[in-house]
């Protein structure tokens, strides 16, 4: 993956990261939520730049090519009542998001 290289390119990558997670959230909220099984490792939910969403450990290399969103969706799972646990995995999402694009954004030097 390419990192983004003008503004705009980061809008595109926020856009389609939180298209991602949104489907997650709502459309495919069976699958996430069937996926988050509180017996595994921290997972982490990815929103991926090409509109797609998916469940993961978080990166091993340290440190991670990009921030990291939040770890352990999984564990608070099955002590919470779900939409409670489902906002709160979408409010780490937001935040996430914002840490990514502006992680991006940071590389410019004010010219872009």
């Amino acid at each position: 993956m390419e990192a983004p290289r003008t503004v705009e390119d980061v809008f595109d990558n926020f856009s389609a990261r939180r298209d991602g997670l949104i489907k997650a959230l709502t459309t495919d909220v069976e699958d996430f939520y069937a996926q988050c099984d509180p017996d595994k490792e921290n997972l982490c939910l990815y929103g991926n730049p090409d509109g797609t969403w998916e469940v993961q450990l978080p990166a091993e290399e340290v440190p991670p090519e990009l921030p990291e969103p939040a770890l352990g969706i999984n564990f608070a799972r099955d002590g919470m009542q779900r939409k409670d646990w489902l906002a709160l995995v979408a409010v780490h999402s937001d935040a996430w998001l914002m840490a990514v694009a502006f992680y991006y954004g940071a590389k410019f030097d004010g010219k872009e």
